[in-house]
C-alpha cells in the first residue's frame, strides 16, 4: 500500500470546498511496527473490565493498531483486524448523528465541561439541575441517545447503519451477549436516567431508553473498521462517498469535546501524553483524531484506574511523538 494520505480542504459555509490542507507522507506501516515493539512492555498490564461480565475473559495480552488516511487506505499492526467491544467510543457516532440531525440545541441538553468524576456518577447531576456536564459520560450519553431516539425513532440501528457505512463493513454488529451483560448490570444507569427525567430532561420511556444504549455500546469492531469509521471528525464533517455529515464547525465541536471529555476523569493526562482529540472504551479500544490528516484506532484489553487502555495510551503517545502529528 501507498503511505502518504491525501487531503480534504475545509469547508466554506457559503461556498465551495478548498484544499487548504497539504498531503503529508508517512511509513504508517513502519512507525506501526516501530510502536508495537516499543510498548510491548506494556502489553498486558492493567486490569480487564470485569465489572461487565462479558468482557472479564477478554484476554489483555491483545494489542492491535490501525491508521486511516483521508483516502481511506488503513495500515495495521497486531490484532488490528480482531473485533472487539467498542463500549463508549460509539458515544461519538450518536453525538454526531444527533448533532447532524437535530442541530446544535443539543448543548441545552448537555454540557461540554469535563465532569471530573468517574463517567457513571449521579453526584453532579443533583448540583447542576439534571443537566449532564458532557455527552461521554455516561448520564450526558443517555441523553444523547435519547435526542437520537426522538429523532430516528430507532437510535440503535441508526447508529449500527451509520458505523456499517463509514466502515464499509457490513459485518459490523451487536454482541448480544455483551448487551445482556450490559442489562443485568445497569441499575446505575437507570438511576442517572431517572434522575434525569425528574428535571424534564429525557423525552423517551426510560426501559427503551436503556435498551437502545446497551444495544450502541455492545457494537463490535476492529481497528480498521473503527479508524475508518471515525475519518468523518477528520474531514472536517465529510462521510466516506463524499457528502457531508456535518457542516465545518459542529465537526470541531466533537473533536474539542473529545480532547477535553473523551478518555473519562484522565482527559488531562491523555492531552498531556498525545495531544490529539480521542475516546476510549472500557473494551479497551481508543480512537484518535488528527484532522485533515489521519485517524488512528489502538485495542488492548487492560485498563487503567480511570478505564483507559495502559498500552492503548502508550502507543498513541509513541506515534505523536514519532510522528509530531499533534494539534500542540
Amino acid at each position: 500500500m501507498s503511505s502518504g494520505p491525501g487531503a480534504v480542504g475545509p469547508e466554506s459555509e457559503h461556498g465551495p470546498e478548498s484544499e487548504l490542507e497539504q498531503p503529508v507522507d508517512f511509513d504508517f506501516p513502519g512507525i506501526l511496527r516501530r510502536i508495537e515493539a516499543d510498548v510491548r512492555p506494556q502489553i498486558g498490564q492493567g486490569q480487564v473490565a470485569a465489572y461487565i461480565p462479558a468482557l472479564s475473559c477478554v484476554d489483555p495480552n491483545r494489542f492491535g493498531m490501525a491508521i486511516a488516511d483521508l483516502d481511506g487506505k488503513v495500515y495495521g499492526v497486531g490484532d488490528w483486524q480482531q473485533p472487539f467491544s467498542t463500549q463508549s467510543i460509539t458515544k461519538v457516532f450518536a453525538l454526531a448523528l444527533a448533532l447532524a440531525q437535530g442541530g446544535d440545541d443539543l448543548w441545552e441538553k448537555v454540557g461540554r465541561e469535563p465532569s471530573g468524576n468517574p463517567f457513571n456518577s449521579l453526584v453532579q447531576l443533583e448540583y447542576e439541575n439534571g443537566i449532564p456536564r458532557n455527552p461521554f459520560i455516561n448520564a450526558g450519553a443517555l441523553v444523547v441517545t435519547d435526542r437520537l431516539q426522538t429523532l430516528t425513532g430507532d437510535a440503535s440501528s441508526e447508529l449500527l447503519e451509520f458505523v456499517r457505512q463509514e466502515s464499509g463493513n457490513p459485518d459490523v454488529t451487536f454482541d448480544p451477549e455483551v448487551a445482556a451483560s450490559e442489562s443485568d448490570n445497569g441499575d446505575r444507569n437507570a438511576a442517572l436516567a431517572h434522575f434525569m427525567a425528574s428535571y424534564g430532561n429525557i423525552a423517551n420511556p426510560i426501559p427503551a431508553l436503556l435498551d437502545h444504549y446497551f444495544w450502541q455500546c455492545s457494537i463490535e469492531m476492529n481497528c480498521s473498521d473503527l479508524a475508518l469509521a471515525t475519518l468523518f471528525l477528520a474531514r472536517h464533517g465529510l462521510r466516506a462517498d463524499g457528502t457531508r455529515l456535518l457542516p465545518r464547525r459542529l465537526a470541531k465541536q466533537i473533536n474539542a469535546v473529545m480532547m477535553t471529555c473523551g478518555t473519562y476523569d484522565a482527559a488531562g493526562e491523555f492531552a498531556y501524553r498525545v495531544g490529539l482529540p480521542g475516546k476510549s472504551g472500557v473494551g479497551g479500544g481508543i480512537v484518535a483524531v488528527v484532522p485533515g490528516v489521519c485517524t488512528v484506532c489502538v485495542w488492548s484489553p487492560g485498563l487503567d484506574p480511570q478505564g483507559n487502555s495502559v498500552a492503548g495510551i502508550a502507543a498513541l503517545d509513541r506515534f505523536t511523538s514519532l510522528t509530531g502529528l499533534s494539534v500542540f
